[in-house]
């Protein structure tokens, strides 16, 4: 699958980052299996730890319109590095998609690269019920 158009929704969503503290704008855009996109950024507090990330705002905005089925997302910042979701959200995602969901990582010239949520978390803390 080709995940430019999402990776172009990640792009745009980090145009609305609040990022006073660090200057870090992410964006994310998460795919629904019945291909809608959900999107999100970054969002600091001066409490650092009230802040929350890029990937858990789109999923929480999915997860709150009653989606529960998901394909993939893909993070976008300006950093020249590939970005990767953060261990938290490595492990919130875990939460609702599979090992074999995708993540798709980014560079800020459009360079990217896909991964399964397996490949970032191997041995995720599963449910247990």
């Amino acid at each position: 699958m080709d995940f430019k158009l999402l990776l172009n929704s990640a792009v745009e969503a980090k145009n609305n980052s609040y990022s006073p503290y660090s200057k870090f704008r992410v964006g994310a855009a998460l795919l629904t299996g019945t291909r809608e996109i959900f999107t999100g950024a970054n969002i600091e507090n001066i409490s650092y730890s009230a802040g929350i990330c890029a990937e858990r705002v789109a999923f929480s905005k999915a997860i709150s319109e009653g989606y529960k089925d998901f394909a993939a997302i893909a993070v976008a910042s300006d950093s020249d590095d590939f970005i990767y979701p953060c261990g938290i959200c490595r492990q919130f995602m875990a939460e609702f998609v599979s090992k074999q969901f995708v993540v798709v990582c980014s560079k800020c010239n459009g360079e990217y690269k896909e991964l399964t949520l397996d490949d970032l978390l191997p041995n995720a803390f599963e449910k247990l019920l």
